[in-house]
């Protein structure tokens, strides 16, 4: 009788792991850029620079932290799972089915349950309420913000004072700022400084903004509001107290009177031609109220709502084709000449 020869059993698989080293650094390589360009600049919600932004950037912290703890649990299980993986032909060698089942239960239910009531109460217990809408006996400042398609109307409560898609506020000041729409529903949002807060037709929203330091800081429209979304930037500069008020008072001032011949032309140009009937250019004829005011538009450091920079070159492209520049903004081209233009350019460049 002819003996069986038994098979030897089959060898577990072993983990190559050259190949996961070369898994994670290509990990690494992609997810580098995105952390990059999702975390810095001017409209980084990771660099706070007012006591209520600081603590949505630890609650994020905390998410984060939170969140990676949860995932590297449940990616430690599944290796476990895999080492000790059943293998065709012996018996079963991992961790008693008790042990198992327990592991998933408190890595799968029990850790993720206690950390999302844990930042669920910290979140609306505490960042929320500290961040809310302020009262007016606690501000020292209001400001108007009127979203459109698609720019920013900024009024100072008050005061003559009227621009757009610039708001100027005193550093370390408490200030309360309405939001509403004339048009869609927008989002202000200046991740810096503030939380975002809707802007909804025919109501009104209040938000707290505050800079414990001097500078610049980008916001954005966060809501869809049409095709050029992308293109509604706003910029808020925080200033020493001085210098804001003597901004204030400059902008509550009617508009200059052109002195050069070319900007005289321009003047008349502007008042004769279609600028007129959607701008307004307080302590003139032109009082419309479709655009932007214009009354001290060389004073602003950008224009279209931050896409470009405010300068001669850019306000003549500007004019000439919007369309261009701003794809799908209501500003038409007025067919106007290169003379015309530059004329148009010397009397808006004398309204600061």
């Amino acid at each position: 009788m002819r003996t069986q020869r038994r098979r030897p059993p089959a060898p577990a698989a072993r983990v190559d792991a050259g190949r996961v080293a070369r898994l994670l650094r290509l990990g690494v390589l992609l997810l580098a850029p995105a952390l990059v360009c999702g975390c810095g600049g001017r409209r980084s919600t990771l660099a706070p620079h007012s006591p209520q932004t600081h603590l949505i950037a630890m609650l994020w912290w905390w998410m984060l932290g939170a969140a990676a703890v949860v995932f590297l649990g449940a990616v430690g299980l599944i290796a476990l799972a895999w080492l000790r993986r059943r293998v065709p032909g012996l018996p079963f060698v991992g961790e008693r089915e008790d042990l198992a089942g327990g592991m998933v239960v408190v890595f799968g239910i029990v850790i993720p349950l206690v950390v999302l009531i844990a930042l669920f109460a910290a979140a609306n217990l505490y960042v929320i309420r500290s961040s809310a809408a302020p009262s007016p006996r606690s501000t020292r400042l209001a400001v108007d913000v009127i979203g459109h398609q698609w720019w920013w109307e900024v009024w100072y409560p008050g005061t003559s004072a009227v621009t757009a898609n610039e708001i100027h506020i005193p550093v370390r000041t408490r200030v309360d700022v309405t939001a509403t729409s004339a048009d869609v529903i927008h989002s202000f949002w200046v991740p810096r400084l503030a939380r975002k807060i809707d802007m909804i037709p025919g109501r009104e929203n209040h938000v707290l903004l505050y800079a414990s330091s001097p500078g610049v800081y980008g916001g954005q429209c966060s809501e869809f509001c049409g095709v050029a979304h992308a293109y509604m930037g706003v910029r808020v500069f925080a200033e020493a107290p001085a210098s804001f008020q003597s901004w204030l008072a400059n902008m509550a001032k009617p508009a200059l009177t052109a002195k050069a011949a070319e900007a005289r032309r321009g003047e008349r140009l502007f008042m004769s031609s279609q600028c007129a009937s959607c701008h307004q250019i307080r302590g003139t004829p032109a009082q419309a109220t479709v655009g932007p005011d214009l009354t001290h538009v060389a004073s602003r450091t950008s224009l279209a709502a931050t896409t470009i920079a405010n300068s001669a070159g850019e306000l003549a492209a500007w004019i000439t084709n919007p369309q261009a520049i701003k794809s799908g903004d209501r500003m038409p081209d007025l067919g106007l000449s290169q003379g015309e233009v530059a004329d148009l350019v010397a009397y808006l460049e004398e309204l600061r």
